[in-house]
């Protein structure tokens, strides 16, 4: 059976866009692509990490069981530099399982859907543009309504390069 997976990409250090195009071909890899987001330029949240994220969604299709996702998509941050220093710091590469179909986890290992989604703008955004009508399978709230009544008031903008 397959089971939609809703995950958030993102990282504040290396080649921002070059990590996030990389990321998105490991996920290809590994998963059955769907969509992706826009990439967003993003503020740092939770007053820990320097410098702004870029942020991109992707849903993918999967016969995995959560813990084999998240075993695959630790890998692949791994492969693309990250270290663990301290909690919502500095990164090259972040991917966080959002949603897993309807499924809800919590344990000491994984928790879903992820615990901020509500809170957190960089991840409301993109979830709105992909999925607006997606429930939350706790809150019932659509991730429209979420975005509406999100308090986190930091900056998320389309990120577009300059060109020289």
């Amino acid at each position: 059976m397959q089971t939609e997976v809703v995950l958030c990409l993102g990282g504040n250090k290396g080649d921002r866009e070059k990590l996030l195009f990389r990321s998105i071909e490991a996920l290809n890899d590994h998963f059955q692509l769907i969509k992706v987001s826009k990439i967003y330029e993003t503020e740092a949240w939770g007053g820990v990490a320097k410098g702004n994220f870029l942020n991109q969604l992707a849903i993918v299709w999967t016969s995995l069981r959560p813990w084999e996702v998240l075993e695959i998509i630790q890998e692949i941050e791994n492969e693309l530099g990250r270290t663990r220093d301290e909690p919502w710091g500095d990164r090259t590469m972040d991917i966080d399982i959002l949603y897993f179909g309807d499924e809800v986890i919590d344990s000491d290992t994984l928790t879903i859907p992820h615990p901020f989604i509500g809170e957190r703008r960089f991840v409301l955004v993109p979830l709105a543009e992909l999925a607006p009508e997606k429930k939350h399978p706790v809150s019932g709230k659509t991730s429209r309504e979420l975005l509406e009544e999100c308090e986190d008031h930091t900056e998320v903008n389309l990120y577009s390069k300059e060109l020289k």
